[in-house]
C-alpha cells in the first residue's frame, strides 16, 4: 500500500507544479504545534514501524507477513492535514516521499486517516493507524480488484538506528517491545 500511496502523491505533485506554472516554491508558516502534535512530530521522526499484518477475510484473519515503513519526518501542514515523508524503494532507488495524511485525535492518541485515496492503477485506499506508546496498530483497506483486501498491522516503533523486529511470542500479528 505505501508504494500505492508514494505513486499518488507524485502525481498530486506534479499536478500541482503544473498547475502553478512552475518550480518556485512559497514561503508558508509553520503551523504552530500542540503539546500532543509536538510529542507525535517526535515519535514518528527518524522512525521505523516493524510488525506484522495479515489479511481479514469473512471475520477469519490469514496468515502473518511481515510489514515495515521507515519514516524520515512529518510535519502539520494546517487544521488535521499532514505530510509524512517516508522512505521507499522505487525500483533500485531509496527515495522519500511526501504522503499527505490526516491525524486525527482520541484523546491523547493519534490516528492517522486516509480515505478513499486513489491511486493510479492501484485502486482505492482507506486505511486508519493509531499510534501509543512506542506501538502502531492499523487497519486498511483498498486495491485494485473488485474483491479489494481487508488488513490489519499492529508491531512497535523504533528509531531508524535501533530498529530490531518484532519478536514477542503469543500474539498474532505481533506485540509491542520496549526501545
Amino acid at each position: 500500500m505505501v508504494a500505492a500511496v508514494f505513486a499518488s502523491a507524485m502525481v498530486r505533485a506534479q499536478e500541482t507544479k503544473h498547475a502553478s506554472g512552475g518550480n518556485e516554491a512559497k514561503a508558508t508558516p509553520s503551523p504552530t504545534l500542540n503539546e500532543a502534535e509536538r510529542k507525535f512530530k517526535e515519535l514518528l521522526t527518524n522512525a521505523t514501524l516493524e510488525g506484522r499484518w495479515c489479511s481479514v477475510k469473512d471475520g477469519e484473519m490469514g496468515a502473518e507477513k511481515q510489514d515495515k515503513y521507515t519514516i524520515v519526518s512529518v510535519g502539520k501542514v494546517k487544521g488535521d492535514s499532514w505530510v509524512i515523508n517516508s522512505l521507499m524503494k522505487y525500483g533500485d532507488k531509496e527515495i522519500v516521499a511526501p504522503i499527505p495524511v490526516e491525524v486525527k485525535w482520541a484523546g491523547d492518541t493519534p490516528v492517522i486517516v486516509v480515505e478513499k485515496m486513489t491511486i493510479p492503477n492501484g485502486g482505492t485506499y482507506s486505511a486508519r493507524v493509531l499510534f501509543y506508546g512506542k506501538t502502531y496498530a492499523g487497519s486498511w483497506t483498498g486495491g485494485a480488484r473488485p474483491s479489494q483486501r481487508t488488513a490489519l498491522s499492529i508491531g512497535p516503533l523504533a528509531r531508524r538506528a535501533h530498529s530490531a523486529p518484532c519478536r514477542s511470542k503469543g500474539h498474532r500479528c505481533g506485540s509491542a517491545v520496549r526501545i
